[in-house]
């Protein structure tokens, strides 16, 4: 799942972003409420994490304008803030669930699991398609021309990371930032060794290579030669 986190908070959020990374995840940050708005719109997650009180933009405002302009991704607002007009506000605003602070991180992943599964049963805002290649997030289920392709937890967040950039080159650092989250290249083969199995797993035995490695700048994912 693909998570954008909005939580001014640094310390709370990165407690947040490594507990839901380590249950596999995928997890972008914002600190503020403008950035957050522009992450949301500018980007494909399937469930959007929303601090209530955030510095230059309010949550509840950021919720009124994705709604306003058509963005259906769930929503999670986090609050102090417990009382139920608070809530209210909340749901009312457009938000999908309400969890009050301070809350236990089994909860909040089961009610982001929650969101997705409504989200999925809803329509398949979780499912990408490269070619005949398609993921679906929800389901954590990769086909190549109709066939089951089986991938590890690390390779699936790969491809799926791959997929949500198409046409993209993205770079090791981009990589290694969004899908193992190190800021630094560690001086190790890890991406390549990786690079290697997803390429064997989703184009041997196809005539048409989807994957794709740019000499001295990095790797795309692209149906065009």
């Amino acid at each position: 799942m693909k998570i954008l986190l909005v939580e001014d908070d640094r310390r709370a959020s990165e407690f947040l972003v490594k507990g839901l990374r380590e249950l596999g995840h995928v997890v972008e940050q914002a600190f503020d409420g403008e950035t957050g708005l522009r992450a949301a719109e500018t980007g494909v997650y399937d469930v959007l994490v929303l601090d209530r009180m955030l510095p230059k933009l309010d949550g509840l405002e950021i919720v009124r304008q994705l709604r306003a302009a058509g963005n259906t991704s769930p929503i999670l607002i986090l609050s102090a803030l417990d009382e139920v007009d608070e809530r209210v506000q909340g749901l009312r605003a457009g938000g999908d669930d309400y969890l009050a602070k301070p809350y236990h991180l089994e909860e909040l992943a089961a009610r982001l699991d929650a969101l997705a599964r409504r989200q999925s049963e809803a329509g398949p805002a979780g499912k990408l398609r490269v070619c005949d290649l398609e993921l679906d997030s929800r389901a954590r289920k990769v086909t190549r021309a109709g066939r089951k392709i089986d991938l590890t937890t690390r390779e699936f967040q790969l491809l799926e990371f791959l997929m949500r950039h198409t046409g993209q080159v993205v770079t090791r650092t981009m990589i290694l930032e969004g899908v193992w989250d190190y800021h630094f290249d560690p001086k190790t083969n890890v991406i390549d060794v990786h690079i290697s199995r997803l390429r064997q797993a989703i184009d041997k035995g196809f005539e048409r290579q989807l994957l794709h490695t740019v000499r001295g700048a990095g790797y795309t994912l692209t149906e065009d030669p």
